[in-house]
Parts: structure tokens; C-alpha cells; sequence
């Protein structure tokens, strides 16, 4: 039987400038390690429902962009359904749902080209608010971080996810705001006045 008493656990690490290396090289300039990065997009050609276009910054508690920030996005269809087993149906087969989204290296922006996703349903029946979950890592985070955002224009009143949210005014941290046809702004802010609400998942 192998003994566990002596090992020590491993100091925990910030993803640090290796994140990119690893999970984005051909962005990086670093081709031919994989046909093409994972994640490129969370939807294909020919996808059901509103294209929507998000753009936003990573900042840290002292206002400074975070060019390296790496964000994997995750959402529903336009119906709400995500790939896989759902009893309403199956996903809109355009629709993988997830993204791998990395910084511009010298402005800090990110974008997110996608559809906006419908209403799902929460575990006791009610309709969580159309919402495109996030994952945050960047130089400085040693776990990532997990939150959501939602869209200025839908109503967001009965989500039972934000409805859990105890400080009200923090809410806003999570809207994404239009800022023209199809188009929203979403900036993330890591700590400090107006941080970002993250989620223990």
C-alpha cells in the first residue's frame, strides 16, 4: 500500500505567461502543435438566433488591463438548451456552446462573437435570465475565477440565480451593456469599487 503521510502538496500557481503557450499556441504565433486552437468559436455557421458581439477588458484592483487574460465562455442556444442530453430536445447542432477567448496582447480587449442564448431552466423550474457563463485566468490568479453575464436589454427581474445576490446594487457588475445593434460592452474588474461578482462553483 503506497503511503500518503509524507508527501507535501504543491504550492499553488498563478496560470503565469505559460496559459497561452499551452492552450492558444497558434494565437501566439506557435503553429503546428495543433491543426487549429480549441474553442475558437462558440458557434458555427448557420446557427439559430440573435448574433451578438460582447467586448470587454480584464482589469485588476488598480485599474491596469490584464493583456494576458484568458476567458472560456460556456451558454445555451437560442431555445436554451445546451449540447447534450436535455429533455426538451436536443441543441441546435450549430451551437457548441463553449469559447476560448483570449486578450489582445497590446489593447487588453476581448471579444466574444456568438448568438444570444435563451432562457434555462432552474433546478426547481424557473427560468434563469439569458446569461453566458464565464472563466477567468490571467498573470496573478491562482484559481480561476467563475462568473456570469447577463444583457442589459432582456429582463433579468425573476433570475433565481441573481435573485440570491444579497447586495443588490452588485448586480450591475454582471450586465452587459448594448452599446449598438447586437453589440454589448463587459468589462471585468477583479477587485476594488465595482468589483465583479464571482461565483463559488
Amino acid at each position: 500500500m503506497q503511503r500518503l503521510d509524507y508527501l507535501r502538496e504543491t504550492p499553488s500557481q498563478t496560470a503565469g505567461p505559460y496559459v497561452h503557450i499551452g492552450l492558444t499556441p497558434n494565437r501566439l504565433g506557435n503553429r503546428g502543435i495543433y491543426p487549429e486552437d480549441a474553442g475558437l468559436s462558440p458557434v458555427r455557421p448557420g446557427a439559430l438566433g440573435q448574433p451578438v458581439t460582447i467586448t470587454g477588458t480584464v482589469r485588476d484592483g488598480a485599474g491596469m488591463i490584464l493583456r494576458d487574460a484568458l476567458i472560456e465562455s460556456w451558454q445555451a442556444d437560442a431555445r436554451g438548451i445546451y449540447p447534450g442530453r436535455d429533455p426538451r430536445g436536443p441543441a441546435d447542432p450549430a451551437v457548441t456552446g463553449w469559447a476560448r477567448i483570449t486578450a489582445d496582447l497590446e489593447s487588453g480587449e476581448w471579444r466574444l462573437a456568438t448568438i444570444k442564448p435563451g432562457r434555462v431552466p432552474f433546478p426547481d423550474g424557473r427560468m434563469m435570465a439569458p446569461h453566458i457563463s464565464l472563466w477567468i485566468v490571467a498573470r496573478g490568479i491562482n484559481l480561476g475565477l467563475q462568473t456570469r453575464l447577463y444583457f442589459e436589454d432582456e429582463d433579468n427581474t425573476q433570475c433565481p440565480v441573481l435573485a440570491r445576490i444579497e447586495h443588490r446594487a452588485r448586480i450591475d457588475t454582471l450586465i452587459a451593456r448594448r452599446t449598438g445593434e447586437g453589440e454589448y460592452r463587459f468589462d471585468i474588474i477583479l477587485q476594488g469599487e465595482n468589483e465583479t461578482v464571482f461565483f463559488d462553483i
